[in-house]
């Protein structure tokens, strides 16, 4: 019986966990991305500006993650959007749908007590990429 294969994926074009998680875990043709924050990674810090911002960073930082394992935005089946306000669901959304253009994945959205570093939104994302020609 053949063993899989858990690859850990990082780059320096998302921020360094703040933890003791990795930035994503692949295995095979799927990949878990762990919760990203509107930090940039250069600074380490949010990103002024509100959840606006904070939304814009987090889904570039899914994005270099993705592209890290070689994986795009259309392979994104499934998204949790963890929210410190729920009153913040609309300006979240008019960020993430310019993301999500076309067949958007599945996705749940939360309101939590409290994120960390302050943040006002943290987004998780599952991938699956399918076979190609």
């Amino acid at each position: 019986m053949a063993s899989t294969q858990r690859k850990i994926i990082h780059t320096p074009q998302a921020p360094a966990a703040i933890g003791p998680y990795s930035q994503a875990i692949q295995v095979e043709n799927q990949l878990f991305i762990s919760g990203q924050l509107g930090i940039d990674p250069a600074a380490g810090t949010l990103v002024p500006g509100g959840v606006v911002a904070e939304t814009r960073q987090a889904l570039a930082n899914v994005q270099a993650i993705l592209e890290e394992a070689s994986f795009t935005v259309q392979d994104v089946v499934q998204v949790q959007v963890f929210l410190a306000d729920i009153n913040d669901f609309a300006a979240m959304n008019e960020v993430y749908a310019t993301f999500f253009t076309t067949n958007p994945p599945a996705r749940a959205a939360f309101q939590v007590a409290a994120l960390p570093k302050g943040g006002r939104v943290e987004i998780l994302v599952q991938a699956l990429r399918a076979a190609r020609e």
